[in-house]
């Protein structure tokens, strides 16, 4: 029979050794793992700042895990750059309204200047016509009525050309040759009334000089006469004649 305190004597140096190496081995994992954390810790401290994106791990997982992306944070109060920034679209609509607004203006303000300058220049040419075509329109000889009348009605654009030959035909030709009546006319001054580049009406003051039988000498009457002015291919002719 074997004696238990012997086996006991025998079994434990054999235990103690084995405890002692296993003691050992939980102590280098214990100082592995102690190290593993440390390194992560510092690995996470070196790590900058910022979201980090997540990203799911395949079925049969990652043979070689990706390191995590870092997303660096925005400043919110950073400003974009004046070449990413655009322009409301209702401030660009108006922005497209006073535009086209302002170059109707200009059109308008262009179209205007150019009339008022033909007007001026019309005010000039008009004038000098009038008192030139005045007194061979306003002026007859008795003898000499054909070429008289003819000469005016050139200068007289087609309607008062009209008006004029059946006036001087029916009542001024007929009365002059019975007379004798001769009648010179004279400008004494003249305005413009109104203008446009096609259009001027003149106030004349006119001195006409009448001999007939009817008078001894000559008499001398001072009349205010309105003449319209038309422009024509021709230049400017007289488009109405009225006494005031």
């Amino acid at each position: 029979m074997t004696n238990p305190t012997t086996r006991n004597r025998t079994a434990g140096p054999t235990g103690r050794r084995a405890l002692t190496a296993a003691a050992r081995a939980a102590a280098k994992r214990a100082e592995r793992a102690t190290g593993s954390v440390d390194a992560a810790a510092e690995h996470t401290e070196e790590r900058p700042s910022g979201r980090t994106v997540l990203v799911k791990a395949p079925k049969d997982g990652w043979e070689d895990p990706p390191e995590p992306s870092v997303e660096p944070e925005r400043d919110d109060d950073e400003e974009e750059s004046p070449a990413v920034r655009r322009p409301p679209r209702p401030l660009v609509a108006l922005l497209g309204v006073l535009l086209v607004a302002g170059l109707v203006a200009l059109g308008v303000v262009g179209w205007q200047y150019q009339e008022g300058r033909q007007a001026q220049e019309a005010r000039g040419e008009a004038l000098a016509a009038a008192r030139k075509t005045a007194p061979v329109v306003l002026s007859y000889d008795y003898r000499r009525l054909d070429r008289d009348f003819g000469r005016a009605r050139g200068l007289l654009t087609g309607k008062f050309s009209d008006q004029y030959r059946k006036t001087t035909a029916g009542v001024v030709g007929p009365a002059a040759k019975k007379y004798h009546a001769v009648v010179r006319a004279t400008v004494a001054t003249a305005s413009v009334v109104s203008a446009s580049p096609d259009k001027v009406r003149v106030l004349l003051f006119v001195n006409q000089v009448t001999e007939s039988t009817q008078v001894s000498g000559s008499r001398l009457d001072l009349n205010r006469v309105r003449m319209t002015m038309n422009h024509t291919a021709d230049g400017w002719k007289v488009g109405a004649v009225d006494a005031l």
